[in-house]
């Protein structure tokens, strides 16, 4: 029995109450295919923005749908990463595909993810010229994507976060053994382009979330997976993102850290905003060890690339491992104590 099922009779009582209305039940409908703004599902339902945002009002109050802020925009989604009681779920389920109604729906669905497939495309083609001159100077993405599945294991992750999401690429590749996703990022630009690659992909159940890497605004001690890909050299203070990072695993948990070794590629701070020239294995270790991490043997991937050039980026997976040993856990077991 999952923990959404754990209720009383008057959540429950108040979660059909809030959802026994045409709008709302077709909300609902919508939100467990994935994560909508206002705009969307205004578009979707052909409804008014107004009477959009107090349908979901209710259904937040109601604890059946969350509301997350993304720049300037809110992005709504059923909570607690898709549960939802169960007799509503069986209900949401169990609506009929073929419903005129409902049939609507899913075709202008199909719509906004087209329109959203084409604006991300578009604004990727616009910065695509900087990945390719980057990319000819490491190993091939395919290589580094088979490096981490070896280091992650076939093992099932019960909670993956992504920090520094970029693409999804990452949420995309450790889906499929990843029970629960959860991808950060600081850039509104970006998620849009996570949003619309996870979902082209068929992955409508990861959550994506604006936030800083410095800051995080996750659950502590709710993760067994955390990746933090290319992202520290963007950074200033790297073992400070490292730290926060550590504070989200649970006691057993591994943080994966994917970046570059130290190199003296100049042109990638004055040219491509990176802070740090890579990092070296002893840093890493000490930044691991500061975070009340243990580490673990890496893997080196020598650059070069596809093109073979001179002088490429050696890509490398740092692994560190939360020394805490527990046999379950649940978000804040970080912070209880337990040993």
């Amino acid at each position: 029995m999952s923990a959404a099922d754990n209720v009383s009779f008057d959540a429950i009582l108040v979660a059909l109450k809030a959802a026994a209305e045409e709008t709302r039940l077709r909300i609902l409908y919508l939100l467990a295919r994935g994560e909508f703004s206002v705009s969307d599902l205004t578009d979707i339902l052909g409804q008014s923005q107004p009477r959009i945002s107090r349908h979901l009002r209710l259904l937040c109050e109601a604890g059946l749908v969350e509301r997350r802020r993304e720049g300037a925009w809110a992005f709504f989604r059923l909570a607690g990463g898709g549960g939802l009681p169960a007799p509503l779920r069986a209900l949401v389920d169990a609506l009929p595909q073929d419903d005129a109604l409902l049939a609507r729906d899913l075709e202008r669905l199909a719509q906004v993810r087209e329109e959203r497939a084409r604006a991300a495309s578009a604004w990727f083609a616009r910065i695509a010229p900087e990945w390719d001159q980057l990319r000819s100077l490491h190993a091939p993405e395919a290589a580094v994507e088979q490096a981490i599945r070896d280091l992650v294991g076939p093992a099932p992750v019960r909670a993956l976060l992504d920090l520094g999401a970029g693409t999804g690429r990452m949420l995309q590749l450790l889906a499929p053994q990843a029970q629960r996703l959860v991808g950060v990022d600081a850039s509104p630009a970006m998620l849009q382009v996570a949003r619309a690659n996870l979902e082209r992909a068929g992955i409508t159940r990861a959550e994506l979330r604006q936030g800083d890497i410095n800051a995080l605004d996750v659950e502590r001690g709710a993760f067994d997976l955390v990746v933090v890909h290319q992202v520290l050299h963007f950074l200033d203070d790297p073992g400070r993102a490292l730290r926060e990072a550590a504070s989200a695993l649970a006691p057993g948990g591994r943080l994966l850290a994917v970046d570059f070794a130290t190199h003296e590629h100049e042109f990638l701070r004055t040219g491509h905003q990176h802070r740090r020239l890579g990092f070296d294995d002893a840093q890493m270790a000490a930044w691991f060890t500061a975070a009340g991490l243990e580490p673990q043997p890496g893997v080196r991937l020598p650059g070069g690339g596809a093109d073979g050039l001179e002088g490429g980026l050696t890509v490398v997976l740092w692994l560190a491992r939360d020394p805490r040993v527990i046999t379950d856990w649940s978000p804040g077991d970080r912070n209880s104590g337990v040993a």
